[in-house]
């Protein structure tokens, strides 16, 4: 049985925040297991990919919510795609939803964006998924470093499916930036692609360098979290990191 990530917790000087970032195929999979996946993890924050986007995407987006004991906080189809939702734990201060310039012939990208409060602690969060096309994958990450740093709070996490591995352009722009959660303290499993696949890790959490990353990657094998139940909740594996976020 994997080791848990130490559980969410707030005092005087800093905030435990558990972050999971999961692409869910716009919940064209079992649900029922995509919720019980995202429950056993616990998360503070989740940073989806695949939001629906189309035909009643709010009714789909408070289905996931309410499935997984969680509150919907911004994204979705507004975000077209990307989408965050958080426990009772936080208190939303503000959220918005940024569409990214678009390349003829390709998908259009957005950001879900939030600022979170845990206790003192405040939190900016960004939710993402990029381009396939390695050109516009890298604007892309320029101006999602430059969301980030425009979020007015000294600490912020991103999250999301790059479309990139470690060894990519843009996942090294970002990197070279933030801390890369599975780099600074590898925990479960480092490769994202779905069980079968040729492994990859194509999905990441990253932090400000303020943030102390205390555990990140593939919950395979923590309580709760079952083979069947991953393989099928939705193609990708999910990311949960445990951070520490000093108080403002």
């Amino acid at each position: 049985m994997l080791a848990d990530l130490p559980e969410s917790s707030t005092d005087a000087e800093t905030s435990v925040v558990r972050v999971l970032s999961y692409n869910i195929r716009s919940m064209r999979d079992d649900v029922a297991a995509l919720a019980r996946v995202i429950r056993a993890c616990a998360p503070d924050v989740v940073c989806v990919q695949e939001a629906p986007r189309f035909f009643r995407w709010r009714k789909a987006a408070a289905r996931l919510a309410r499935e997984a004991e969680l509150v919907y906080v911004t994204g979705g189809a507004t975000a077209s795609g990307p989408m965050i939702l958080t426990s009772l734990r936080a208190h939303a201060e503000r959220a918005e939803d940024v569409l990214l310039p678009r390349h003829r012939g390709l998908h259009q990208r957005g950001l879900a964006t939030a600022v979170l409060r845990f206790g003192r602690a405040r939190l900016g969060v960004v939710s993402c998924h990029l381009s396939i096309d390695a050109d516009e994958r890298y604007a892309q990450g320029r101006l999602l470093l430059e969301r980030a740093r425009g979020l007015g709070v000294p600490h912020a996490v991103v999250a999301g499916d790059l479309n990139d591995r470690p060894d990519g352009r843009t996942f090294g722009l970002l990197a070279g930036e933030l801390q890369d959660g599975w780099a600074v303290s590898p925990w479960g499993r480092e490769h994202t692609t779905r069980l079968g696949d040729p492994l990859q890790r194509i999905d990441a959490v990253f932090a400000t360098p303020g943030v102390e990353v205390l555990g990140c990657g593939v919950p395979m094998g923590l309580r709760g979290v079952v083979e069947s139940d991953l393989r099928a909740a939705t193609d990708h594996l999910p990311v949960l990191a445990a951070l520490r976020v000093p108080a403002a």
